[in-house]
Order: C-alpha cells, then sequence, then structure tokens
C-alpha cells in the first residue's frame, strides 16, 4: 500500500510540475544553442547576418511536425496551456511506457520462479 500511494504522489508532483511549473522555463537559449550560434552574428530577428558557426548548417527537424514538437501542443493557441499539457502528456507517456516495462519484468520475474 506504502508503495502505491509513494507512486501516485510521486505521479502527482511530476504532473504538476510539468504542468505548471514548464510554462516558466527560461526561453532563452540553452548551452547547445548557445555554442552552436558561438561565432555568428544575428539580426533583431534572430536571423544569421555574418560570422560562421555550427547554426549556419541546421536544418528542420525530422519530427518538427509531431503533435508535441517544440514542448507545446499543436493546435492550442493558448501559449501556457500548450506547453502545459505537453508536459503532462510527456509525464503520462514516460510513465506508462516506465510502468509497462516494471510490470512486464516483475511478470516475468513470477513465471520462471
Amino acid at each position: 500500500m506504502r508503495k502505491k500511494a509513494f507512486l501516485i504522489a510521486g505521479l502527482l508532483v511530476a504532473l504538476l510540475l510539468a504542468g505548471v511549473v514548464s510554462s516558466f522555463a527560461s526561453g532563452s537559449p540553452d548551452g547547445l544553442d548557445y555554442a552552436a550560434r558561438e561565432g555568428c552574428t544575428f539580426n533583431a530577428d534572430d536571423e544569421i547576418t555574418g560570422g560562421t558557426c555550427m547554426a549556419q548548417r541546421e536544418g528542420e527537424h525530422q519530427l518538427g511536425d509531431s503533435p508535441l514538437a517544440d514542448y507545446a501542443v499543436a493546435g492550442v493557441d493558448n501559449e501556457f496551456l500548450a506547453t502545459g499539457l505537453s508536459g503532462v502528456a510527456g509525464v503520462l507517456i514516460t510513465f506508462a511506457i516506465g510502468g509497462g516495462l516494471f510490470w512486464l519484468l516483475r511478470r516475468r520475474e513470477k513465471a520462471s520462479s
């Protein structure tokens, strides 16, 4: 019973963080983006105007049209809601895959005993 309560509490905390707190994440480039942009100059629209950097060779991501691309749910106009829903979906998908794998492994152990 304690394990179940612990898992439910953990899931609720993860859902809360993903659904609410994720919307307050920094919009500034992370370390990888910063390193890729180093050596180039950019205009006000964030377009490369000069220099040489890795960012000049970047292209569209193969999954750029997926429903959860760019940390938001496609088709939701409210940015706060789209980001929160994307985080919640990510937590639920991760929890389902992880829980399913643990369930399969546990079931396999019982069968071999």
